[in-house]
């Protein structure tokens, strides 16, 4: 059971990551913002949270599958 949620865990850190890494770096742009001095492109922050969460929380879940716990 231990072991099914460290690898659950990492293979969820894993596409966090990459969604993160991905909406962050490679995909177009979906926002852009024009100032009076400047033109700027904003990535999807929805997808990058979501991401992040989802690096976190895999992170978590492997961290707690491959820790022991003393009774």
């Amino acid at each position: 059971m231990k072991a099914l949620l460290l690898i659950v865990g990492v293979i969820l850190a894993t596409i966090g990551g990459v969604i993160t890494y991905r909406a962050l770096y490679l995909e177009p742009k979906t926002t852009v913002m024009i100032t009076s001095t400047a033109t700027r492109e904003l990535p999807n922050y929805a997808r990058v949270v979501g991401g992040a969460l989802l690096f976190v929380g895999g992170s978590a879940l492997a961290l707690f599958g491959a820790t022991r716990r003393t009774k």
